[in-house]
């Protein structure tokens, strides 16, 4: 006799020619520590329930992003069944669902995107519900080719930029975005072209890295977390994880008070990776270029919608409309940023930072 206990089973089982049921994955405590244990926020149609409830506290289910300014941008666009548009930075999805609802079944959108990984899933999940290429059309193309795409498919009518990173990128540790989990320091949005964050901070200098920081992200201890860092790697050592580059920020601001030095840290480190982001992307050359090439790609009287979520892509958009508004390119421009509502940041944290900047062709 085998026993009556689990591997008995296991081996009575086997014995016998069958394969014995396998339990799936569990959370281990209230708190999964692995992205892949959590396998209920990253099914959200089919744990609904799960999904509302970590929205209601404030956060975003792991791997889904929470599209932000939905109504604002839609009132904005005024979106009608039979246009063409953009949805420039396609990520997750979310707007561009709301934006192919408008159209009816009448019209076409297409939807942009760089991210080899999150494209496709982004594909597969518009095409079930409903949506085939008599209507949407995914284009692996980053959006600086926006002259490109408008030569082919265009002029457009609404086009829509959100100039966010998305929530699937940065929960999922193998992509590096985060310092929160453990993974490889990559920061790509295409982790099949250029080069990953670990492999630039072995190229600059001490005072590239500071102004680095400064630029992209007004960090005020930039001089002491560069010379941290560069000084790391010439004596032999290497930051090629998230966790690794965290301990070297929080080593760099350990002559802080015990009282604010926890606090400081993580916004620091915050604010280093989305400097290196930034960089690793060439983010600001990135929206420069498509922000000079946006009027041509769109029809007479075209509606832009722009959002962003730091105070330099901000600047940029702000000083591109005003100079089209003076050249007579668009004939009217968002004066003033139009923020999330207070109820949608409390329902989605991420929300906090972004500003919406609209402009409309001439």
């Amino acid at each position: 006799m085998l026993g009556t206990g689990k591997d008995g089973y296991r081996m009575e089982k086997q014995q016998q020619g069958e394969q014995p049921h396998k339990r799936r994955a569990r959370y281990k405590g209230t708190h999964p520590r692995k992205y892949s244990e959590k396998y209920k926020e990253l099914n959200p149609e089919k744990f609904k329930d799960t999904i509302e409830k970590v929205i209601q506290k404030g956060s975003t289910p792991a791997g889904m992003h929470i599209s932000i300014c939905v109504r604002e941008i839609l009132d904005f666009l005024q979106i009608k069944p039979g246009m063409t548009g953009v949805d420039a930075t396609l990520g997750y999805g979310g707007h561009s669902l709301e934006m192919l609802r408008c159209l009816e079944g009448k019209g076409h959108l297409y939807g942009l995107d760089v991210d080899p990984i999150e494209i496709e899933k982004t594909k597969e999940r518009l095409r079930g519900k409903g949506y085939g290429e008599e209507i949407l059309t995914v284009l692996r193309q980053n959006f600086a080719d926006i002259d490109r795409v408008a030569e082919k498919y265009g002029p457009f009518q609404f086009l829509l930029a959100d100039l966010g990173v998305s929530s699937m990128q940065i929960d999922n540790p193998e992509r590096g975005f985060s310092y929160k989990n453990e993974g490889p320091l990559d920061l790509r949005l295409d982790p099949e072209s250029g080069s990953s964050a670990a492999e630039r901070l072995k190229e600059v200098t001490r005072e590239e890295l500071a102004g680095m920081l400064i630029e992209n992200a007004d960090e005020p201890y930039a001089e002491e977390i560069a010379r941290a860092i560069v000084s790391h790697l010439r004596k032999g050592g290497k930051i090629e994880t998230t966790i690794s580059l965290k301990e070297i920020i929080s080593g760099a601001l350990a002559f802080l008070p015990e009282t604010e030095r926890r606090e400081s840290v993580k916004k620091s480190c915050a604010r280093v990776f989305q400097a290196l982001r930034i960089d690793v992307n060439s983010e600001y050359e990135v929206l420069d270029a498509f922000l000079q090439k946006l009027p041509a790609a769109m029809a007479p009287g075209g509606r832009i919608a722009i959002l962003t979520f730091h105070s330099g892509e901000d600047r940029l958009v702000k000083k591109s409309f005003k100079e089209g508004k003076r050249a007579g390119v668009y004939s009217e421009i968002a004066e003033e940023v139009i923020r999330p509502t207070a109820q949608e940041c409390a329902r989605n944290s991420r929300a906090r930072s972004a500003k919406m900047r609209w402009a409309i062709k001439a």
